[in-house]
């Protein structure tokens, strides 16, 4: 490292502020600068938040001294040209999901990092949350033998009133937009992870609220895994009325769910929920600043949720800078992890356009 304490660029004035600036501290990095595209407000929220500058010019701040990282929370159709500055600076990369605009940037951003042979993460927080994570440990373990049948849906309604905020590009479909990237993918990477790779799928992407987008806010999946496991997935971010939550995964032996933190098994043996392993154990939810929280873009990570999970991914690139391994299981999702979820999100828009099953190599 540059020097005793690792130094850091977050890139982002939103989602970078609020979470990867906050996870970035506490995993003992320095925030040596914050990155935006508006003068204002990059030098507002630098200031506000206690970090030395902010800057509109990334390569201005990849001269800075003791600048060992990056993490990139910008739009999506943004990662691959910052992400490969940062590379050809020699920097280690955290960037967030959905990772590209489409898969041969994600292959361009992950080989790019390889040849560089710099640590590459992706903000795949959600595999350190600890339902998922003990969920995911538990199926691969065997615990309901071997998985056939999984369901995962969640409706909420941020996103039904057309007048809430959110950033500009989540509308756009060719910027990466839409709740299929910026919620489909955590639900990808975590099936990924407990059942395998995705071998095929139909899909169907929808605008249910009253909204001139060219993206989705809903979507729905039929999948199948190389495990030989089934699914769906749907969810919807404009979905009047309470909230809908199921994740559920049936398997030769038993059924496993997820509430919360807690996961449930049942067997022959009967009902019964799986001890809580310490290491999976996270800090309580930190809300940001309330200063900080404007539109409904921002309301959706007004409980914190996502700082410690990003906090453990943090702490792996401390630990991997330091030569170390740091946390292995769960282990943090890479650019190849990235690339992969990138394909199936690609399929599924292809799906979606098409009209037909699509399969994924």
């Amino acid at each position: 490292m540059a020097g005793s304490t690792p130094g850091a660029i977050v890139v982002g004035t939103g989602f970078g502020v609020l979470t990867h600036l906050r996870a970035l501290r506490a995993a003992g990095f320095e925030a040596r600068a914050l990155v935006g595209r508006d003068p204002e407000k990059t030098r507002d929220r630098a200031a506000q938040c206690d970090v030395p500058v902010g800057l509109t010019s990334l390569s201005e701040a990849l001269e800075l001294a003791d600048v060992d990282a990056v993490t990139i929370a910008t739009p999506p159709h943004s990662h691959c040209a910052i992400a490969l500055e940062a590379i050809a600076a020699g920097k280690h990369i955290v960037c967030e999901k959905p990772f590209a605009r489409n898969a041969e940037e994600a292959q361009r951003m992950h080989d790019a990092a390889e040849a560089a042979g710099v640590i590459h993460l992706m903000g795949n927080e959600f595999r350190f949350a600890t339902g998922q994570a003990l969920a995911t440990r538990a199926v691969r373990a065997g615990e309901i033998g071997e998985p056939r049948l999984a369901t995962f849906l969640f409706q909420m309604p941020s996103l039904a009133d057309a007048s809430a905020e959110v950033p500009a590009w989540w509308s756009e479909a060719s910027e990466g937009g839409g709740w299929l990237g910026a919620y489909a993918s955590h639900v990808i990477d975590h099936m990924r992870c407990m059942l395998g790779e995705f071998t095929g799928l139909s899909a169907s992407l929808q605008v249910v609220s009253e909204r001139p987008w060219t993206a989705d806010d809903s979507y729905t999946i039929h999948f199948r895994t190389e495990s030989g496991a089934e699914g769906v997935l749907q969810s919807s971010a404009a979905a009047r009325g309470p909230f809908v939550a199921c994740s559920r995964v049936v398997g030769s032996q038993g059924t496993l769910w997820i509430e919360g933190d807690n996961v449930h098994v049942a067997d022959k043996a009967g009902e019964r929920q799986l001890d809580l392993p310490d290491d999976l154990v996270l800090a309580p939810p930190s809300p940001p600043p309330g200063e900080l929280l404007h539109t409904a873009y921002d309301m959706l990570h007004s409980m914190g949720i996502d700082l410690a999970p990003f906090t453990r991914i943090f702490e792996v690139l401390a630990a991997r800078m330091r030569g170390e391994p740091g946390v292995t299981d769960p282990a943090p999702a890479t650019f190849a992890d990235g690339l992969a979820v990138q394909k199936v999100l690609d399929a599924v828009r292809l799906s979606a356009a098409e009209r037909r099953w699509v399969a994924i190599e």
